[in-house]
C-alpha cells in the first residue's frame, strides 16, 4: 500500500474546505430550511422533548406523523404550524 505524505497545504485546503461547508449549514438554519421530513430522533432534538412525550403527542393527535415501513417521519411544515398554532399571548396591562 503506498505512503501519501500530508502536507500543511493539504491541511490548510482541507480546513477551508470544512469551514466552507459549515458555514453554508449554518446559513441553511439561520434561514430556516429543515428538511421536509424528520425522523423522532431529530424531532426529539429539534424540540427538546423526550421520546414519551413525542409519543403521546402522536398518540392525543397533537403532532401528525406518517409511518413507513415502522420508521415514523413528521413533516417540518406541519411541527412548525402545531408550535404557531400553539402560541401563548399574555397581555400585559
Amino acid at each position: 500500500m503506498p505512503t501519501s505524505i500530508i502536507t500543511t497545504d493539504d491541511l490548510r485546503d482541507f480546513k477551508l474546505d470544512l469551514l466552507d461547508d459549515i458555514k453554508k449549514l449554518l446559513s441553511k438554519q439561520a434561514q430556516g430550511k429543515l428538511k421536509k421530513y424528520l425522523k423522532s430522533s431529530e424531532v426529539m432534538d429539534l424540540l427538546q422533548i423526550s421520546p414519551g412525550t413525542l409519543q403521546n403527542l402522536r398518540v392525543n393527535g397533537t403532532l401528525p406523523y406518517t409511518k413507513v415501513g415502522g420508521i415514523i417521519f413528521y413533516d417540518s411544515e406541519e411541527i412548525q404550524k402545531v408550535m404557531d398554532d400553539n402560541r401563548v399571548h399574555h397581555k400585559i396591562d
